[in-house]
């Protein structure tokens, strides 16, 4: 029993054949395109608003040299948000309760910003690793532990991912199965276990919205310590 409650987090198959791909590749067909109108959409103008909105708010603090990455963080947003929410209705697999796709995402976008900070401003992306003031004797000591913070950030954003939306689709499977087996026994409990869990899902919708947005700002807040 305690097997098949983690079945929903394998990577699905057909004929040997690993789908996660058509997973990724499912959420950019549901957005509407732009079109050379003058008059676009509710949606599309709903979509913008959203894109521009988020936009403004991450790169507000950003130096200009930073806005070029703006396209790719709104992108990865938007993506993010998608296969969290897809995740949630019945019969579908979240990409993003993998770690391996999560590494795969935080590991270069992370890498990106260090190197832009070390090509662009080294003595100020060193400078990271030893705070000012610091006595001569913490030197050795505290340039190990900077550093070793500093290499388990992508490994902190993969997991924090992986593990919030792992949790939340467990939980949301062990209150359903108990809903489930009450039903016939006691009718009255189950009613109020459905209806936790209805909340639970609530919980669960802004819980994938705030994990995308947090995986994004906490790129952005890299970007802004290198630029």
């Amino acid at each position: 029993m305690m097997l098949s409650f983690f079945d929903q987090f394998m990577s699905p198959t057909y004929l040997g054949i690993p789908l996660i791909a058509l997973a990724l590749v499912l959420p950019w067909t549901l957005y509407p395109t732009p079109t050379p109108r003058w008059l676009n959409s509710r949606l599309l103008t709903l979509q913008g608003w959203f894109i521009n909105r988020f936009t403004q708010q991450i790169f507000m603090p950003i130096n200009p040299g930073g806005h070029k990455w703006a396209v790719m963080l709104a992108s990865l947003m938007v993506f993010l948000t998608s296969l969290n929410m897809l995740g949630l209705l019945p019969y579908t697999f979240t990409p993003t309760t993998q770690l391996s796709l999560n590494m795969g995402l935080a590991v270069p976008l992370w890498l990106a910003t260090v190197i832009i900070g070390m090509r662009n401003q080294p003595t100020a992306a060193l400078g990271h690793l030893l705070p000012e003031g610091t006595p001569v004797l913490l030197i050795p000591v505290l340039i190990i532990i900077e550093t070793i913070s500093l290499f388990i950030r992508p490994l902190a954003l993969g997991v924090r991912l992986t593990a919030n939306l792992t949790a939340g689709h467990l939980l949301i499977q062990l209150i359903a199965t108990a809903a489930f087996v009450l039903l016939p026994l006691m009718p009255t409990v189950a009613i109020l276990t459905a209806t936790v869990l209805f909340l639970l899902t609530l919980l669960e919708v802004a819980v994938a919205m705030i994990q995308a947005y947090v995986f994004v700002l906490l790129l952005s807040l890299y970007l802004q310590e290198n630029v």
